[in-house]
C-alpha cells in the first residue's frame, strides 16, 4: 500500500521589501519537492498582506513563473484566506515551509502564528527568528559570547529626529568613516548605504529609517565575504565555506540578485585552518541564538586572515543557485534531499516540543 504523502504548505511572498525574492525561492522549492513523499500546498501572501487560498496561490505562482522578480497581485475579492480561515487551513497541513523573507516572515511573527496553529514548520523558532532578524539584538548576543563583530552604534528614529547634529556627533565618536548604515530589521541589503561623511550619514539614516524605527551604524570591515551553511537542530552541522565576489562597492541588493558578474566560489580559496575556524564559529553562532533547522552564517575575512562575524540569516535565499543549497550540494546533499532533510528536522523538533507540554 503506498505511503500517504505529507502535505507541505509553502508560504511565500509577504509584505516585506524582499517579497519578490521569496516568490523565486518558493517556485524552486515546489519544483524540487520529492513528489513521492510530499504534496506541495502553496500559500501566497501579497505585498498588501492578503493571504491567498492554495488554488489562487497556485495560479499566481504559475502565472509569474517566467518572470523572476514580480510581486503577487492583490485578488479582486475572491481567493482570499482570512485569519481564522488561514488557521483552519494550516491545521490541515502536516508541515509548513516558510519562505517569507524579512518582516512578518523571518522575524518571529509568522513563527508565532504557526505555533498558535500547532503545526510543525521548517526553520528557527519564535525567539531565534526575532533575534536573527534584529541585527542590533543579534550583535549584542554575539558580543556576550565573545564573537568578533564590527563596532557599531544603534540609533532610534525618535532620537535622530530630536537632534540630528548631536546624534551624528555621538555616532562619529564611536564609529569611524567609512561606515555602513542599515535598518536593524531588514534583509538583502535593502535600506543599506555606505557613509563616508556626515552628509552621507544623514542621507543613509533617512534611508534606513524608511524601513525600520531602529538603525545600525557599523564600522566598515575590509575583507572578503565568506559564508557557511548550518543544518540541524540541537546537533547542527556546518557545510564547507563559500565565498562571494562582486563588482560593486559592497554586496548590495543589485549584486545579490541582479548583477550577472556576482560569483559564488565553493569551496572558498582560504587556508584549511581558517575554514575550520569559520565552520566552528558558524555552529557556535547558530547555537548562541538557539537556531533550528537552517541558517546561513556570514563572515568578513580580513587581509590578516581574521574572521569577523557579520550575521546569522535564518531564512537564507533558497533557490537552487543560492549560496545555502549550493554549499550543501558541494557537500553531497542535493537540493531535493536538502528540502527533505529540513522537513524531517521540522517534524523532529515539533515532536520534541510536544513532549514538553
Amino acid at each position: 500500500m503506498p505511503r500517504k504523502r505529507l502535505k507541505v504548505a509553502v508560504l511565500f511572498g509577504g509584505r516585506s521589501a524582499e517579497h519578490e525574492v521569496s516568490v523565486v525561492s518558493a517556485q524552486a522549492v515546489m519544483a524540487a519537492l520529492d513528489a513521492d513523499r510530499f504534496q506541495a500546498v502553496p500559500i501566497g501572501v501579497t505585498k498588501q498582506g492578503t493571504w491567498l487560498t492554495p488554488p489562487d496561490s497556485e495560479r499566481a505562482i504559475t502565472a509569474i513563473r517566467s518572470e523572476r522578480f514580480r510581486a503577487l497581485e492583490e485578488p479582486l475579492g475572491e481567493g482570499i484566506l482570512h485569519r481564522t480561515q488561514a488557521l483552519s487551513a494550516l491545521r490541515r497541513i502536516d508541515v509548513v515551509f516558510p519562505l517569507i523573507h524579512g518582516t512578518n516572515g523571518e522575524d518571529g511573527t509568522l513563527q508565532g502564528f504557526l505555533e498558535l496553529a500547532g503545526v510543525p514548520y521548517v526553520g528557527a523558532g519564535v525567539a531565534a527568528s526575532a533575534v536573527g532578524m534584529d541585527k542590533a539584538l543579534q550583535k549584542a548576543i554575539f558580543r556576550q559570547h565573545g564573537f568578533p563583530v564590527p563596532d557599531d552604534v544603534v540609533l532610534l528614529a525618535t532620537r535622530w529626529r530630536a537632534g540630528q547634529e548631536a546624534a551624528a556627533r555621538e555616532i562619529e565618536a564611536a564609529v569611524p568613516y567609512p561606515a555602513f548604515v542599515k535598518p536593524a530589521n531588514s534583509g538583502s541589503s535593502i535600506g543599506t548605504s555606505k557613509a563616508r561623511s556626515r552628509e552621507d550619514l544623514h542621507d543613509a539614516l533617512e534611508e534606513a529609517f524608511r524601513y525600520d524605527r531602529k538603525a545600525l551604524v557599523e564600522a566598515a570591515v575590509e575583507g572578503r565575504q565568506v559564508e557557511v551553511a548550518v543544518l540541524g537542530n540541537d546537533e547542527p552541522e556546518a557545510s564547507p565555506v563559500g565565498e562571494i565576489t562582486y563588482e560593486g562597492e559592497f554586496y548590495d541588493y543589485h549584486a545579490k540578485y541582479e548583477d550577472p558578474n556576482t560569483r559564488l566560489h565553493i569551496p572558498a580559496d582560504i587556508p584549511p585552518q581558517t575554514a575550520e575556524e569559520a565552520r566552528d564559529m558558524a555552529i557556535a553562532a547558530y547555537k548562541s541564538v538557539d537556531c533550528a533547522g537552517l541558517a546561513r552564517v556570514d563572515f568578513f575575512l580580513t587581509p590578516q586572515e581574521r574572521l569577523v562575524l557579520n550575521e546569522v540569516n535564518t531564512i537564507p535565499g533558497f533557490t537552487p543557485m543560492s549560496m545555502y543549497p549550493k554549499l550543501w550540494e558541494h557537500a553531497g546533499l542535493s537540493y531535493t534531499d536538502l528540502i527533505t532533510r529540513l522537513i524531517e528536522l521540522a517534524l523532529e523538533r515539533h515532536e520534541e516540543k510536544r513532549r514538553c507540554v
